[in-house]
């Protein structure tokens, strides 16, 4: 259905549409396993065999392809956390893959482009789900081709997407065991197709940009705004990377995690878990397309954990970026940044929770301080150089240091949440804490999120800005207008109240977003 939108500028746009030796790192013998990209809702909608009856299990059981999960490992029980991880491979091998290039590398599953590790915790109350960057400079353990028995030897600094060249799957589950300190218990493996079919069988996912994009490499062309993306746009978004940010794989999990969240939102308002039919259509589409180890191919395996995923509320969902920096040997990769990536393991080891609770809302670890990780790493918004008034006055909410002082930033307040006077409003909330050149601006077309865009030099003041209203700081963005210092873009999830209401955000320190939030890429 064409949505017709309006950028933050005003303009008018219309879119048609292995297992290692021990567990986790906790003194008790705790299990831990995870999910994975668009396909959160594979695992979901894969519920719906508990109601068909044997013939239709059997046929999906016949889709799957798999494998072992790794060089070796013991079973796995229903007890404890569950980490899954699943990977989406460059494969053209398959039917439909070719149309995308010539097959370049190792055997016929590719390189994993995407990675992300699912933890679904003992209590099955959180989900966090933890997405790898291709380009990860990582050590490689001795991996064994189960085919063919070729060994093939430990390498050193070697980008984290190969190491399925290295006897299949498997090895990256053993790669990401060594760096993590986890133990993972299943695989998932998609290939393109597995994306085009699963957003043609829920109707397309709703996602938003800031900026027009046409991006000839991936094929991505959106307009500015929201648009509901399905088939080949779909895939296209969730591959670019020179369409977003710097261009680097970043930014592209970034778009992973806007759609995976869009996704979950939309299965849950839409009922899908209740529609049977509308379950099988997305089992069999899903399963056509997948690579699982040898375990998650029976399919009552997958119907056990996809139960425990139906209650999960969409604030306890959370999608975050491992850690990462510059690698010294080459800019154009990236190296785990240590300690705050430390932070991230420890708490996946323990089954803790990654959130921060908002108001009412949070979830509590099983253990004291288990489920809180804030690892101090400075101010991450901080610019390079701050234009002239960036003093330092006062004290900001929650005791932060105010790096601007509130009166030298000028905001321009837009209301896109379609309530009469809510841009007045948050107005004089700002100017009573000393914001006195918040100013409103032209209104916009309603927009799901709200947004603090800011221009060159102003990061820090726009998360301060965004700190005062309790806006997440996944929700601060670069403005693609040079001359804009902060504008705040009110959305509809920003309707009532001098704070935003979300139970539960990301910490400080880590970058991504719950899937209660609606977020927009730059």
């Amino acid at each position: 259905m064409p949505v017709s939108t309006r950028t933050p500028n005003g303009e008018r746009t219309t879119w048609a549409g292995t297992r290692q030796a021990g567990r986790h790192w906790s003194a008790k013998a705790g299990r831990s396993r995870a999910l994975r990209w668009a396909l959160i809702s594979l695992v979901l909608g894969l519920v719906v065999v508990v109601g068909i009856g044997g013939l239709t299990m059997f046929r999906l059981q016949q889709n799957l392809t798999t494998s072992p999960l790794n060089l070796g490992g013991e079973q796995v029980s229903d007890d404890g956390p569950t980490d899954i991880l699943i990977m989406g491979s460059d494969t053209r091998v398959g039917e439909g893959n070719d149309q995308y290039g010539e097959v370049e590398f190792g055997n016929g599953d590719g390189r994993t482009d995407v990675m992300m590790l699912l933890h679904i915790s003992e209590n099955r109350e959180n989900v966090t789900v933890v997405s790898f960057p291709r380009d990860l400079v990582v050590d490689i353990p001795e991996c064994t081709d189960p085919e063919t028995g070729e060994v093939f030897e430990p390498m050193e600094s070697a980008m984290l997407n190969t190491a399925a060249e290295n006897g299949g799957p498997g090895c990256t589950v053993a790669t990401i065991n060594d760096f993590t300190g986890l133990s993972i218990d299943h695989f998932m493996l998609a290939d393109f197709n597995a994306v085009t079919q699963l957003s043609r069988t829920v109707g397309g996912v709703e996602v938003c940009v800031n900026q027009e994009v046409d991006d000839p490499k991936s094929g991505l062309k959106l307009p500015a705004g929201v648009s509901t993306v399905e088939g080949e746009q779909a895939l296209a978004f969730l591959r670019s990377r020179a369409a977003f940010g710097d261009g680097g794989d970043e930014s592209r999990i970034r778009s992973q995690q806007q759609f995976m969240a869009s996704l979950a939102r939309k299965i849950k308002e839409e009922g899908t878990l209740g529609n049977p039919g509308k379950l099988y259509e997305i089992a069999d589409a899903m399963t056509r397309n997948l690579h699982v180890d040898d375990e998650l191919g029976n399919i009552t395996r997958i119907v056990s954990i996809a139960g425990t995923m139906s209650g999960v509320d969409l604030s306890n969902v959370v999608f975050v970026t491992a850690p990462s920096k510059v690698y010294p040997l080459d800019p154009n990769r990236l190296e785990l940044d240590e300690e705050p990536a430390e932070d991230l393991f420890r708490t996946l080891q323990e089954d803790g929770s990654l959130t921060d609770p908002q108001g009412n809302g949070g979830t509590q670890s099983p253990e004291p301080d288990a489920g809180s990780a804030s690892p101090e790493t400075g101010d991450p918004a901080a610019p390079s150089e701050e234009p002239e008034g960036a003093d330092t006055p006062s004290a900001a909410p929650e005791e932060s240091v105010l790096l601007f002082n509130p009166s030298d930033i000028a905001i321009d307040v837009v209301d896109a949440s379609d309530t009469e006077g809510r841009a007045a409003d948050l107005i004089e909330v700002l100017s009573a804490a000393g914001y006195t050149q918040a100013a409103e601006g032209d209104s916009i077309d309603p927009l799901p999120g709200t947004q603090v865009f800011y221009g060159p030099g102003w990061q820090s003041a726009a998360q301060q800005v965004a700190e005062e209203l309790g806006i997440p700081s996944a929700q601060v963005v670069a403005s693609g207008d040079p001359a804009t210092v902060v504008q705040l873009a009110i959305g509809q999830d920003f309707t009532s109240g001098d704070r935003m209401d979300l139970d539960n955000t990301v910490p400080e320190g880590f970058s991504g977003q719950t899937a209660e939030q609606f977020t927009c890429q730059q």
